[in-house]
This record gives structure tokens, sequence and C-alpha cells, in this order.
């Protein structure tokens, strides 16, 4: 058991956009934003990686949050219900739908929202 364990200090979430590089906020930002559909989606869907977000939020926003380990923001979004995680009706919603999202990869996870 780690020390971080035994003092029950939660660990830091550990996420980030991909890419284990230098690239400014912002550039690694734009390179991993895209345009998909549920095509795309549906397989991060299947291994529980994909969150909706709420078009009130900007997707860098959350993204951001998450790579600063910024569990409170995060916490309350996840409380409100301005981040969710996808379920078998959101799926059913768009599955055979010609609908755009956009996507931001946050390993381990996507987020998405549909296209304004």
């Amino acid at each position: 058991m780690s020390d971080q364990q035994s003092n029950n200090t939660p660990e830091p979430m550990k996420y980030g956009l991909l890419g284990e590089d230098d690239m400014p906020f912002e550039e690694k930002v734009a390179k991993y934003t895209g345009e998909v559909d549920w095509s795309y989606l549906e397989p991060h869907y299947k291994n529980e990686a994909l969150l909706w977000v709420d078009p009130s939020l900007e997707l860098k926003d959350v993204a951001k949050a998450l790579g600063d380990d910024d569990t409170e923001t995060v916490a309350n979004w996840l409380g409100n219900g301005d981040l969710v995680k996808i379920g078998s009706l959101h799926a059913m919603q768009w599955e055979g739908t010609d609908e755009k999202f956009t996507a931001l990869v946050v390993t381990p996870f996507v987020l998405m929202q549909q296209k304004r």
C-alpha cells in the first residue's frame, strides 16, 4: 500500500491531452479536437471512456481542468450534470444518425459535444 493510500489522500487524476511532448496546451487542443460522427465515438462509449460536455462549457476548459487535476471543478460539473458519462439511452439516441459532434481526446477519456 502506498503512503498516499495509507493516509487516505486521493491520488492525482492523471488525465491529460494526448502526446507527451512540449507542445503548448492550445496547440494540443487544436491537434486533438475534431468533428466526428457517432461511429467514431461509439468505441469510446463501449469502453466507458466517453464524456458528454454541456454546451455551456468549452471543451478546452474541461480538458484543462482534467489535465490540471482540478478535482473540485470536475466534481462540480459531474454533480450538476454539465459533464456526464454517456449511458445506453444516449447511445441509442445517436446510433444510425448523421449527427456530428466535436470531440477532444483527454486520455483516458474522449470529451464530446453535439456540433453547434
